[in-house]
């Protein structure tokens, strides 16, 4: 191997925020995200769960149980990478869920929920549905909308048939109510169906009248968890609804609420097939949301990337953690659950869970090489904060992809200044390299998910759609004037001004037609709107030109992030990682000699 692409490979890599624009170290403390932090918890919380520490709640005549110790560790690492109290219970919560711990157990002195109890182990006061918000998918709503449902419903006599104020002495309240055939089979029963259906609808409604698509998954949720502060929340209910200890009113509220939000019956986990009972699910997160306080709109985000582990994430609206389409960094929490399924259900085979996770990232992203290296990016920046099996895994998965990958550019670099092409040159053929996967992997996925022959072609990307500031006019990202040329079935689409132009003049004035062709050009735009992510498209060749003395290392990080505007980018950042990089590159040819 040449020295120049060695050491232009191990200066890309000495720092690994140099491998992105995305601001992650800003992440180890949870400023604009906090997937760091969840990452965190799940290392800590595979470990215990690896190790064997039952993490199941019962109704056991005892003060604490083992999975008051895995919820704490949770949560003390989810703080170490700075997750405020409430986001910390949440995470440690959903992280222990899906390591195999049940929601709810209990009778009234033994009542226990996963919820409640990682909200009271981090220390912080109960809100109320009310107040949890939704991850933000642009704008965002709270749980305000579910509940000023329920209250109207209540007003108006339409949750039960029972009408309180004329139980008499001796039913309200007691076990003539609660666990006979008026609480079980009708009141807990009506509440439950019908508050979660109406207080789902609700959110659903509220989404959509804040301008942004409406979140099947997150309405459900919410909606259940609102419902069941007024439903008994694991009230027994009559068995044509399923067997004794089978169902609970959360069960029956999470299936309506499936119902309304229009989530199929079953989900099933990435990589391991694992198949969930969709209402079981709801009804479950709908609990622990309940109870957990009032984390905030990162940390719902967070909450919302982890239920991208889920196959269906994309019709039920969980977030974009899962792919196809790789997003920032700081939304990267998914890899997290996947890794801890993969791990349990293989009885901790490592290999055999860093095989499926490599898998995943070759076969559901548009570009698979840069969603690897970014998985890798982020969980071995988590892995500064707290090291364990998840990044671990994790790490095992996509290095092998991130090492060809720099490779490659290294090599190709090498080779095209020794032809006498410039690194300019370099730049612009690796971003068409990049453009024309992303083209083609999203019409065979999009072609594949709708049944059309589909051809993508961007003719062109820049800046200053809209705006004359120099800034917005040099970084496409956040003026973006996009031109799509689409071949749907034969018929042929120019698509001028995607994002200034077209897609307003649909969605304000109800045009079906282009409507309907949208989504072909929004996914690869999209796509390339977000590549800040892994910019080793410009810091592995100015360390190469910098290390074969073509360019001085500042000349060589200029040129190939201008090279790079019409694709890698798309944000401001990549110039001085690009000359902190070629630096470094030129010190180990010195040292080389």
């Amino acid at each position: 191997m040449e020295k120049e692409i060695f050491a232009a490979a191990m200066a890309a890599t000495y720092k690994i925020e140099n491998l992105t624009n995305d601001r992650i170290e800003a992440l180890t403390k949870s400023h604009g995200m906090t997937n760091i932090s969840a990452i965190c918890a799940a290392n800590a919380i595979a470990v215990e769960v690896l190790k064997g520490t039952n993490v199941k709640l019962t109704d056991d005549d005892a003060p604490t149980l083992s999975v008051d110790d895995v919820l704490r560790k949770g949560i003390e690492a989810a703080k170490e990478g700075g997750a405020d109290p409430t986001n910390a219970a949440l995470f440690a919560a959903v992280i222990s869920y899906f390591a195999g711990s049940n929601a709810q157990a209990g009778v009234p002195a033994g009542n226990r929920k996963l919820g409640a109890l990682a909200r009271m182990i981090a220390g912080v006061t109960r809100t109320g549905v009310a107040s949890v918000p939704t991850p933000k998918h642009n704008n965002k709503v709270s749980g305000f909308a579910a509940v000023a449902a329920l209250y109207n419903a209540l007003a108006e006599g339409k949750l039960t048939r029972i009408v309180g104020k004329n139980l008499p002495l001796g039913v309200a309240g007691g076990p003539l109510y609660g666990h006979t055939t008026l609480g079980e089979d009708i009141g807990f029963t009506d509440i439950a169906v019908n508050g979660s259906k109406i207080a789902t609808q609700a959110m659903i409604d509220a989404f959509s009248g804040a301008g942004v698509s409406p979140s099947p998954v997150i309405s459900a949720i919410i909606g259940v968890a609102a419902t069941l502060e007024i439903a008994h929340p694991d009230s027994f209910v009559s068995e044509e609804h399923g067997g004794f200890f089978a169902v609970n009113s959360a069960y029956l509220a999470g299936k309506a609420a499936c119902e309304v939000a229009g989530i199929p019956e079953k989900l099933h986990m990435r990589g391991t097939n694992e198949e969930y009972d969709s209402a079981r699910v709801i009804g479950d997160l709908g609990v622990i949301i309940k109870d957990i306080g009032a984390p905030t709109v990162v940390g719902m985000m967070s909450f919302g990337e982890m239920l991208c582990a889920f196959q269906e994430a994309i019709p039920i609206g969980a977030g974009f953690s899962g792919g196809p389409i790789m997003p920032p960094l700081g939304h990267m929490t998914a890899d997290a659950i996947v890794a801890l399924r993969g791990l349990i259900t293989s009885n901790n085979d490592i290999d055999k869970t860093a095989s499926m996770i490599a898998n995943l990232k070759d076969t559901e992203w548009l570009d698979p090489e840069v969603a690897a290296v970014g998985a890798n990016t982020i969980v071995r920046k988590a892995e500064q904060v707290r090291r364990g099996p998840i990044t671990n895994v994790i790490i095992k998965a996509t290095e092998p992809a991130r090492t060809a990958a720099i490779y490659r550019r290294a090599k190709k670099t090498y080779d095209d200044l020794n032809s006498g092409k410039s690194v300019e040159d370099v730049v612009k053929e690796l971003d068409m390299q990049r453009m024309e996967t992303v083209e083609k992997n999203s019409a065979a996925m999009l072609g594949m998910m709708t049944g059309h022959e589909v051809s993508v072609k961007i003719t062109k990307l820049t800046g200053g759609a809209r705006r004359t500031h120099p800034f917005a006019c040099s970084y496409y990202g956040f003026d973006t004037d996009v031109d799509v040329e689409l071949i749907i079935d034969g018929n042929k689409f120019e698509l001028k001004g995607l994002g200034h132009n077209v897609i307003p003049d649909a969605v304000l004035n109800g045009k079906q037609e282009i409507l309907n062709i949208i989504p072909f050009a929004a996914v690869p735009v999209a796509e390339l709107q977000l590549s800040g992510h892994t910019i080793i498209n410009v810091t592995v060749p100015a360390a190469v030109a910098a290390a074969m003395k073509v360019e001085t290392p500042l000349e060589a990080a200029k040129k190939c992030e201008n090279a790079a505007k019409g694709c890698t980018a798309a944000i401001p950042g990549a110039k001085s990682k690009a000359n902190d990089v070629a630096e470094l590159a030129v010190k180990m040819m010195e040292r080389m000699g």
